[in-house]
């Protein structure tokens, strides 16, 4: 890939992991490492676009039948695709039919865009990662398939041990941190053959493990706030993306807007 190249639009796809949680702004809305990719392409290149198609919740047949349409009509020089891993946390996980949807969405964007970025997707370490280990690990070498067969950049954010961190989940234990952001920001920048900032692997500092107290209220105001909602949305069949539209739509010039105290910061078009 060439180092440096020149890219003038960016259009993700996705889920929540992709919208931006957790990485909250100061008036309530998310940002997240499409948001941070975004501002630091737009600072190469006048004139640059992005949308965002990604909404909370959304499984890879609504992904397909919702936003890859919409992407490929774009024709932008990058098109990101993660989707998928909330399809493997359904109890009725069908995994010929999910794989069957990532593989048509892939064969729609590639022809359409200029580089094409898939992702291994971060996993939290602990007991729901290796519930789960097997379906990912799957779907992940498949990723890998679907981007030899079409052309596309694989991101393996599965393999960087810093992502799998507890310290680098928000408390609904399902969203990166800012941090965790910032580091698949810097991930796919390098994937698309710039020159790094830092490295975006690098260990966490040590640090003294939480008591036996802490663990527990944490656990409790998960099970509260996070874990009991997410439970009555599956025995209803609600999703936190029903109604959502996506946060950026359009395919528009991107305007970066500095933050206090973040460079990266976001945008108003």
């Amino acid at each position: 890939m060439e180092k440096n190249a020149t890219y003038t639009s960016l259009v993700a796809v996705g889920d929540s992991f992709t919208e931006g949680m957790s990485d909250l702004l100061p008036d309530g809305s998310y940002r997240g490492w499409a948001d941070l990719l975004a501002a630091r392409l737009a600072e190469r290149t006048p004139g640059f676009r992005y949308a965002n198609l990604a909404v909370r919740g959304k499984l890879i047949g609504q992904i397909l039948d919702e936003q890859v349409d919409a992407a490929a009509a774009m024709r932008a020089d990058v098109v990101t695709l993660v989707g998928g891993l909330n399809d493997t946390l359904r109890p009725k996980y069908d995994a010929g039919l999910v794989l069957g949807q990532l593989e048509e969405s892939v064969a729609r964007l590639a022809p359409t865009c200029g580089r094409l970025v898939l992702m291994r997707s971060p996993a939290r370490r602990g007991p729901v990662m290796e519930r789960f280990r097997h379906r990912w690990e799957s779907l992940f070498s498949f990723i890998d398939e679907l981007a030899a067969r079409h052309g596309a950049v694989v991101v393996d954010l599965y393999g960087a041990r810093a992502l799998g961190e507890q310290r680098m989940w928000d408390v609904d234990r399902l969203h990166l941190t800012p941090d965790g952001h910032r580091r698949v920001a810097e991930a796919v920048w390098q994937a698309l053959g710039m020159e790094p900032a830092d490295d975006w692997r690098a260990e966490l500092a040590p640090h003294l493990p939480d008591g036996w107290l802490t663990r527990r209220t944490g656990d409790a105001r998960f099970a509260r706030q996070h874990l009991g909602p997410w439970i009555g949305r599956r025995l209803t069949g609600r999703s936190s993306g029903d109604g959502r539209p996506p946060k950026r739509p359009e395919l528009l010039p991107y305007v970066p807007l500095p933050e206090p105290g973040d460079m990266g910061a976001r945008r108003e078009a």
